[in-house]
């Protein structure tokens, strides 16, 4: 009977040695896999551009103050950590951060600018005194795409953590964290006396690495199998990797607070979170509440609960006094201190929904969904922070303004304003709401609304690129006009429903006269004026109705940003970006976007047209510009108005922007608008404000000047010096000559080559400049 007791029992034991063998081999391939695997689910983040810094950039004070305060950072005399900076006269020295761009990791550094006239005299390395040619800030983090289980975290390094961080960590949570084996079986045998004597849980006796396998690989339940699997899992995690190892791990597991549906974990993104500062800007007092809502996030929640916050807070300092890992002299010093939280939280919802959207589409064309989520990519885009709060703002000025103006009720108008830069076609701000941080309907992307006279370039760059035919004082005949259809014959009306004779070309565009329009497109052809549309950037299928010619074509605000780009740049098309290039966790480059650039239309047929569109802005449909826009400002192009004034439009370029804005109602009713009265004073608001260039007209060296008439579209004589100069292409078709009304010098052919050489070199010296700027 001893025998088969015995028996009995050695295949228990054997039974319960395989099914613990089994249980061990199995933990140990979870941990294994998970952990050297990918341990978690990193959102992509996106960044702005950065703002660049070198001698001779025009810069105000205040425009710098901006980004600075976007990017958090603090005044300080001292500029003891990164993210800080002073102020002295003119002198404003920055501590940078440290950042990884796309190209190379810059460490923090502290730099010296003097501002002297609205830009950058000097810029200067405080360290060294050497003088920097080009210093760029960090960009600012602008969106995160997140993941399905919506964790956020900022992954960190211990080389990288506040040493003092780090021992506040183990102080409080697991002093003997370097000396142990994963488990402390006394800890824990000690832990379940105190709770069985009291009744309920009053003390812990896990280890930090113990913590860490709860819940980084277990369940919250609460179950003796769990507790042995957690015992085994710490045991087999301290025998494959370093302390170290582990440690980093927990510091960027750990559940930190919550954000609406976010999560947030490890102590990097909390120090963004609470403090709005890298981990390695906090101060001891700062690192004392985070290591103390290790216990709980949510119980020591400082927004909601401080008092409770600042108690745990004050404990834990006066730990560390005790401990001597601070001066017990400055102990009292920091308990005294508030708790410094930023009061609004950090949202993980965009501020800049419509761009993010635009972002996100072009991304879309290389990424699947789940990479975007799960993969920690870096996104770096063409976004300007400082630009698109000006769209924002004057957006939302003038509507306001306008509704006050017409005793409109609040809110009746909405609006759209995109923008971008002339020569390298980067979208830098996208505005699809008055409202801009609602992330609903994206009238920027997403509305399609008839063009009206906006789409009259496309017309006249279709009959100017036949110079045999046509030129700028080309006689047109604005007179009434029935075209058949298969409806109803349309006659095409002009705004003050007047018909103005013969007229050169060159006025038809400039005081936009309808039937001209109509007169000049049907003799061109439909199809030629759709392909010139094409080729100006407008992917979409238009129909070849005679109505197209007017404007009659629906299209959202960003095709029209595409369709101006081209002519802005001279003829030369750039396909519209948001992203210059994407890098994966480690910061290795998955993939660049390089600026391409073809030519989609004759450069002097363009050079002709914008010369056209500039005398819109000066004395034509868009004159009130010249009263809107600062001295001096050069800029070109060209109203538009829908039918009942529902629609207002304006767009429009400087040497450096361009920009498109729109003005409606949501319900289609009349605004009262015309595109003058209405899109052309959002978009004189936002360049008053932003810092672009003036036009700069650079004829190509096939264009001639000649004094002309431009009211009866005929040329002088060649001893005349009166009238205006108007561009031709050489060897082109050319207007009938008359005499002086005045006397003037006489002009030669060689003095117009001449010009025209001089204006080459112009032209090559702009092109020297922009190819630098795209390189810098």
């Amino acid at each position: 009977m001893k025998r088969l007791l015995l028996l009995l029992l050695l295949s228990l034991f054997a039974i319960a040695s395989l099914a613990l063998w089994a249980t061990v081999k199995r933990l140990d391939g979870e941990i294994t896999s998970r952990f050297e695997g990918r341990r978690w689910e990193l959102p992509a983040r996106m960044y702005s551009r950065p703002l660049e810094l070198y001698p001779g950039r025009k810069l105000e004070k205040k425009q710098l103050m901006q980004e600075l305060d976007l990017l958090d950072y603090r005044m300080s005399e001292g500029l003891t950590t990164p993210g800080e900076y002073w102020i002295n006269g003119s002198h404003i020295s920055i501590h940078s951060r440290s950042f990884h761009f796309s190209d190379s990791k810059r460490p923090d550094k502290i730099i010296v600018m003097t501002l002297k006239n609205g830009q950058i005299s000097l810029l200067i390395d405080k360290k060294s005194g050497q003088k920097i040619s080009l210093f760029r800030l960090e960009p600012l983090h602008i969106a995160s795409i997140y993941p399905g289980d919506n964790e956020d975290r900022l992954l960190i390094r211990i080389s990288d953590t506040p040493p003092l961080l780090t021992q506040t960590l183990l102080l409080i949570e697991d002093k003997k964290f370097y000396q142990h084996i994963g488990i402390r079986p006394l800890a824990i045998l000690r832990a379940l006396l105190a709770n069985l004597k009291a009744g309920k849980t009053v003390q812990g006796g896990s280890t930090l690495t113990q913590q860490l396998v709860k819940n980084f690989f277990l369940s919250s339940e609460q179950s003796l199998k769990r507790k042995v699997n957690e015992a085994l899992m710490a045991l087999l995690l301290e025998y494959h990797y370093s302390k170290d190892e582990i440690l980093e791990a927990y510091l960027n597991e750990i559940y930190l607070g919550q954000d609406g549906k976010r999560a947030i974990h490890g102590f990097g993104m909390a120090s963004r979170f609470y403090f709005q500062r890298n981990i390695n800007e906090l101060t001891p007092n700062q690192m004392a509440l985070l290591v103390g809502m290790a216990k709980g996030a949510s119980f020591y929640d400082p927004r909601r609960h401080p008092q409770r916050a600042k108690t745990r807070r004050n404990l834990i300092l006066k730990n560390m006094g005790i401990a001597g890992v601070l001066q017990p002299a400055v102990v009292p010093v920091l308990q005294q201190r508030p708790l410094g939280v930023v009061e609004r939280a950090p949202s993980g919802i965009t501020r800049y929904p419509a761009f993010v959207q635009l972002v996100r589409r072009q991304l879309k064309q290389d990424y699947q969904e789940e990479d975007l989520q799960n993969e920690g990519l870096s996104i770096f885009t063409t976004f300007d922070p400082i630009l698109q709060q000006q769209a924002e703002k004057s957006l939302g000025e003038v509507l306001s303004t306008i509704e006050h103006e017409r005793k409109m009720p609040e809110d009746t108008l909405q609006g759209a304003l995109v923008i971008c830069s002339t020569d390298q076609g980067e979208v830098q701000a996208v505005v699809g709401n008055r409202f801009p941080r609602q992330a609903g309907f994206n009238r920027a992307l997403d509305m399609r609304r008839p063009l009206g006279s906006v789409i009259k370039p496309a017309v006249y760059l279709s009959a100017l690129g036949r110079p045999d035919q046509y030129n700028l004082l080309t006689i047109l005949y604005d007179t009434p006009l029935t075209i058949p259809t298969s409806g109803e014959d349309w006659q095409p009306q002009n705004y003050d429903k007047t018909f103005h004779g013969p007229v050169p070309l060159r006025q038809a565009l400039v005081h936009s006269l309808n039937v001209a329009t109509v007169q000049l497109g049907m003799e061109i052809g439909l199809d030629n004026v759709i392909k010139t549309l094409h080729h100006l950037g407008i992917s979409d299928e238009i129909k070849p109705f005679p109505s197209l010619l007017l404007g009659a074509v629906d299209l959202p605000p960003i095709a029209v940003l595409q369709m101006y780009q081209t002519i802005a740049a001279g003829g030369y098309k750039t396909p519209l970006r948001t992203i210059l290039a994407v890098t994966d966790q480690d910061n290795r480059i998955l993939q660049r976007y390089p600026l391409t650039v073809e030519q989609a239309a004759d450069p002097a047929a363009v050079f002709c047209l914008n010369t056209a569109l500039e005398e819109v802005t000066r004395t034509g449909t868009a004159g009130t510009l010249q009263q809107r826009l600062p001295p001096g400002l050069r800029v070109a192009g060209k109203t538009g108005t829908t039918n009942d004034l529902r629609d207002s439009w304006f767009a429009g370029f400087s040497d450096s922007h361009v920009a498109v804005a729109w003005v409606g109602r949501d319900d289609n009713k009349s605004t009262g608008l015309t595109g003058a009265t209405g899109a052309l004073r959002v978009w004189a608001q936002l360049m008053k404000k932003i810092a672009t260039r003036a036009l700069d007209l650079q004829p190509p060296p096939d264009i001639d000047l000649y004094f002309s008439d431009v009211v009866t579209g005929r040329l002088f004589s060649d001893q005349c010096r009166q009238g205006t100069l108007v561009p031709f292409i050489r060897g082109g078709v050319l207007p009938s000559v008359i005499t002086c009304t005045t006397p003037g010098t006489p002009r030669r052919q060689s003095q117009q080559r001449t010009q025209s050489e001089d204006n080459l070199e112009r032209t090559l010296q702009k092109g020297i400049r922009q190819f630098l700027r795209i390189f810098q």
